[in-house]
């Protein structure tokens, strides 16, 4: 599930900024929403191949959302290069954040299973 998530933000990321679509008065919720609720997805889908079915740890848990936060680091960086795009540190801020959201409902859900 991580290396999917990785794959489609990669490819979100590569997408021109003239191609992206303009939303009006939604376009700043929606795609700092987009950023927030992708890389969530991401976290979880760390912490599902380090967890391999077993508890999840506080480890785990810990690099579930530094390796989102470091890939978020790096996608900001590969977006640079793309035409009409631009980084941002508050982007991998964001993204980190929701990361640790993720992580931490995935955790919170997991823990209704284990009880």
């Amino acid at each position: 599930m991580a290396v999917l998530m990785m794959l489609a933000i990669f490819i979100a990321s590569s997408t021109p900024g003239s191609d992206l679509p303009q939303l009006g008065q939604w376009d700043l919720f929606a795609k700092k929403g987009g950023h927030i609720f992708g890389y969530a997805l991401l976290a979880v889908g760390y912490l599902r191949g380090l967890a391999n079915g077993k508890a999840i740890t506080k480890r785990h848990w810990i690099l579930a959302v530094l390796f989102s936060g470091l890939y978020a680091a790096s996608d900001e960086f590969h977006q640079y290069f793309v035409p009409g795009r631009s980084s941002s540190p508050y982007d991998v801020m964001i993204d980190t954040v929701g990361a640790t959201f993720g992580a931490g409902f995935w955790t919170w859900i997991k823990s209704f299973a284990t009880a």
